[in-house]
């Protein structure tokens, strides 16, 4: 579980980077809510784990959260279309 939320935050992250292309920032109405869903999805990993070994549900918890807050700001910032 803690791989696929690493692998679902770098699908993430580069969702957003595709996002920010010209013409693109629409994709972010999609990468938010997959962000959201790989995010929850690193939280439940993370509590699987005993506390050493969690480091690749952290590391999906952070790629996650990078794309929901970047990908929110770059909404506001292209007034949600562009």
């Amino acid at each position: 579980m803690q791989v696929l939320s690493l692998v679902w935050g770098i699908v993430a992250c580069v969702g957003l980077v595709v996002g920010f292309l010209p013409c693109l920032g629409a994709l972010n109405w999609i990468n938010i809510p997959f962000s959201l869903v790989g995010l929850v999805i690193s939280v439940i990993a993370t509590t699987q784990e005993p506390p050493g070994r969690n480091g690749p549900a952290i590391g999906g918890i952070v790629l996650c959260s990078l794309g929901v807050v970047v990908g929110f700001v770059r909404l506001i910032l292209g007034g949600g279309v562009l």
